[in-house]
């Protein structure tokens, strides 16, 4: 794994992209020294690189950046500092494979249909869904094309966003760069050229959050594919980046899509490379729990987070600290009002003491929504020194098992007892957040 030994730095400013893959062999930026900042300009994620068969992992994420003093089995706690949406508009919706167009994944592996060219070169001839053409002869070549799909307009707040009609989805599809606010170093074709126009008038909120934010994994590994359910896909594929099922493992689930990574959260997240490697993209806008329609309004940004090494946690996964306003009902702290009504309640019984407890989600991802919420019970049970079967019991009555992304990516979440926070290391973080 390349990582020159340079003098760590409080602050490491990114800019620059991968091709769509995480390859620990590759060098880092950095590294920022532990509780250091990382400041980053973000560019959109999947429908861009979707329709950009020259970048290989269906997403175009940060260059990762090394942390001082990570090493493999330690984790890092992520602090999302700040999140800004820089797009003035984007478009979206759901896809459609195009037959032909890659070999065996049209995320991973884009193929021109006329001149059989693997990863082809492309450009933009006008606009529209047939604007991408093969560099090499001039064939329609983007390997994805909208069911139904929307060009979405933000206010100057960046507080709500309007869908709109084709005359302005083509005004904007003219100067998709622009609008889409691209970072210079991004190779990505813009997804506003292809002008869709299929939801008109329709009025959304936005609550922009990171759908990548993690770690490298311990293989190269396609960037969307950085999980158990997009993972899965490379299991015995017919494209350079195959991976048998035990590879798998070595996923980070970096890939989480998950609604409440935003502004003010904390993710933690696993080594399995020396350094880490912090790496980010996919800013979200807006979305609904599950990411239903496969995409939701991508967008670039900036992003600043602070890092901090927690050494030999040992996890296989994240772990986030969510706002508690992003924590279902069940799993959010105690009042005072409520702990003293409790205690009355208890003592009435004969009972003298209360466990203290504070909120904890952990990341499970799988081929299924079934195999996501067994690989979370499991690690959260592996985590706290607990039985799954007792995981199951405190999810159901503090806390929740929620959709982060369909098919396979879910959080579960529960309140955890202090004194196993404080046994894994995590106790400290936990107060910071709820005062626990």
């Amino acid at each position: 794994m390349a990582v020159t030994i340079r003098t760590a730095r409080e602050t490491v400013f990114v800019d620059t992209f991968t091709d769509g893959v995480l390859d620990p062999r590759r060098p880092m930026l950095g590294p920022v020294r532990d509780g250091g900042h990382i400041v980053a300009n973000t560019a959109p994620g999947c429908w861009g690189p979707m329709i950009t068969p020259a970048i290989r992992g269906g997403h175009e994420v940060t260059q990762p950046v090394a942390v001082e003093g990570a090493e493999v089995g330690d984790a890092i706690a992520i602090r999302i500092r700040d999140i800004v949406v820089t797009s003035v508009a984007t478009s979206s919706g759901n896809d459609r494979w195009m037959t032909g167009r890659f070999l065996g994944d049209p995320y991973v592996a884009g193929r021109c249909a006329e001149c059989g060219t693997l990863y082809p070169e492309t450009r933009i001839d006008g606009i529209g869904q047939a604007a991408v053409r093969c560099a090499r002869c001039g064939a329609d070549a983007t390997p994805f094309t909208f069911t139904n799909g929307y060009t979405i307009a933000f206010d100057p707040g960046r507080e709500l966003g309007v869908t709109l009609p084709g005359e302005a989805a083509e005004a904007i599809a003219r100067d998709a760069k622009r609008y889409a606010a691209l970072p210079e170093n991004s190779v990505q074709n813009p997804i506003l050229v292809f002008a869709p126009h299929d939801l008109v008038g329709l009025v959304a909120r936005l609550r922009p959050f990171m759908g990548q934010l993690g770690t490298t994994p311990a293989i190269p590994m396609p960037d969307s594919h950085n999980a158990g359910d997009f993972g899965s896909f490379l299991v015995g594929a017919p494209h350079d980046y195959a991976i048998s099922a035990e590879q798998l493992q070595q996923r980070t689930d970096g890939h989480m899509d998950i609604s409440t990574v935003r502004a003010g959260a904390i993710a933690i997240c696993p080594v399995k490379v020396r350094g880490g490697g912090v790496y980010l993209g996919d800013m979200h806008a807006l979305q609904g729990d599950g990411e239903i329609a496969g995409h939701t309004c991508d967008v670039s940004g900036t992003v600043t987070l602070q890092v901090e090494v927690i050494k030999g946690l040992g996890i296989d996964g994240p772990i986030l600290l969510p706002l508690i306003d992003d924590l279902p009902y069940l799993a959010r702290p105690l009042t005072g009002e409520e702990r003293a009504q409790a205690l009355t309640l208890a003592r009435a019984w004969g009972l003298g003491q209360l466990e203290e407890s504070a909120p904890l989600t952990v990341v499970g991802t799988g081929p299924d929504l079934n195999s996501a919420t067994d690989n979370g019970l499991q690690r959260a049970a592996s985590l706290l020194g607990m039985t799954v079967p007792e995981v199951k019991n405190r999810a159901t009555i503090t806390g929740g098992i929620e959709i982060g992304r369909h098919p396979g990516v879910v959080r579960v979440t529960f309140r955890a007892p202090l004194d196993r926070l404080e046994r894994c290391g995590l106790l400290a973080l936990a107060r910071d957040q709820y005062g626990a």
